[in-house]
């Protein structure tokens, strides 16, 4: 695949359905934001379309159309696709891998959090944005579909827990749509069991409704601290489904393309 020429979608971007929930919410996250890149076939009359953003990819189209070596662009990404494209992806990369997943949407009330003494939960700001360049690592993807943390702070879209000036928990719509908002949250391992990631999911969920917008959340089925976040903070089951993670390219596939 190759870059689409600009961030506008190419013409069969339309298999994406707009206002749908979750990681679904990708295409549209880019389309507004700009952050992401489109992926097609070819420039003209494309008949595979793919969108990347913060290491999850959206696939569609005609499997048919496309080579396993062509998918390159999508390696180590977690790709969403419909089943039919599975046989070539599973040729394009050394390791594919099924992860069942679990997605909610904001439906219920939220548990009232108790935040510790000292620590101010607040909505994000632009002057925020050397905090959030300073996270703990364990908590730095939480920007990448922002491609950043300035934009993420310029955006006004998270919410953070804070101490002293450090970012001890954050939650922010991880792909804004225009029906839904997707949300992430993360927690400096250090801080957590204190409700703080709660604090920060309740006051983006009442910001997303304020939008005019509801909130969803996607976790691995594994995830049970996740899942549990969620149901407390007043999300409920939607639907299960699968994606697939993505390894390095496949050598034996790029042999059989120069042969």
């Amino acid at each position: 695949m190759i870059p689409h020429p600009s961030h506008q979608p190419p013409a069969p971007a339309r298999v994406f359905l707009s206002g749908t929930p979750g990681t679904a919410a990708l295409a549209e996250h880019v389309l507004v934001t700009g952050h992401g890149q489109w992926w097609t076939d070819r420039v003209e009359e494309p008949r595979v379309v793919a969108v990347t953003c913060g290491g999850h990819a959206l696939l569609a189209g005609d499997p048919s159309a496309i080579t396993p070596d062509e998918l390159a662009p999508l390696a180590r990404h977690y790709v969403e696709t419909p089943g039919r494209f599975v046989p070539v992806l599973g040729a394009a990369f050394e390791q594919l891998v099924p992860w069942e997943r679990m997605l909610y949407v904001h439906r219920g009330p939220a548990v009232t959090p108790r935040v510790p003494r000292g620590v101010t939960v607040r909505r994000v700001t632009s002057a925020d944005a050397p905090a959030l360049a300073a996270l703990d690592p364990a908590m730095a993807w939480i920007h990448d579909s922002w491609e950043g943390p300035a934009t993420l702070a310029a955006s006004g879209l998270g919410w953070i827990a804070t101490r002293k000036g450090r970012v001890l928990a954050m939650a922010c719509s991880r792909f804004l749509g225009s029906r839904y908002e997707d949300v992430a949250c993360a927690t400096a391992p250090d801080e957590r069991r204190q409700h703080l990631a709660l604090a920060c999911v309740t006051g983006l969920t009442a910001d997303i409704a304020a939008r005019g917008h509801r909130a969803s959340w996607s976790c691995s089925r594994d995830n049970r601290p996740s899942r549990l976040l969620a149901w407390t903070a007043g999300f409920r089951l939607t639907r299960e489904y699968v994606h697939h993670i993505a390894g390095p390219v496949s050598q034996a596939s790029r042999l059989a393309e120069a042969a």
